[in-house]
C-alpha cells in the first residue's frame, strides 16, 4: 500500500476547563512557559513537538486530547483516509499563516488530526 507520507505526530491539543490551572500543569511538566498565549489557545513548543491547551474544546467541541499527523498534502491524506474508511470530522480549513487543519474519525471512534504547513 503507497499514498502521501507523514511526518509524523508533531502536535497534540488537550481540551481545558480551566486554561489557567492548565498552563500551569502543563508549564511544570514541559518545564517552559507557552509560546502562546492567548485567552483561546495556550501552546508550548518543545523538543520538536507543539502541545496546545483549548479552552473548553474550542470551536471543533474536543472532549478528548487529538494528535495531529503533520502531511506535505492534506488533501491527497483525507482522500486516501476517507477511501479506508474514515469519516471526515471537520474538513480542512485554513487556521491562520497558511496552515491547514482537518480531523476524521477512524472506526472505532477515534479522531485523528491532519495539518498541512504551506
Amino acid at each position: 500500500m503507497s499514498g502521501t507520507p507523514t511526518f509524523g505526530i508533531k502536535t497534540v491539543l488537550h481540551p481545558v476547563s480551566d486554561l489557567a490551572k492548565a498552563k500551569a500543569v502543563y508549564a511544570a511538566l514541559l518545564g517552559t512557559a507557552p509560546q502562546t498565549d492567548s485567552p483561546y489557545y495556550v501552546g508550548f513548543d518543545t523538543e520538536g513537538q507543539h502541545i496546545g491547551l483549548v479552552p473548553g474544546g474550542g470551536p471543533q467541541g474536543m472532549t478528548s486530547p487529538v494528535a495531529y499527523w503533520h502531511v506535505p498534502d492534506l488533501e491527497a491524506k483525507l482522500a486516501e483516509l476517507t477511501a479506508a474508511g474514515a469519516t471526515v470530522k471537520e474538513p480542512a480549513n485554513d487556521v491562520g499563516g497558511g496552515r491547514l487543519v482537518a480531523t476524521v474519525i477512524d472506526a472505532d471512534g477515534n479522531v485523528l488530526g491532519l495539518i498541512q504547513d504551506r
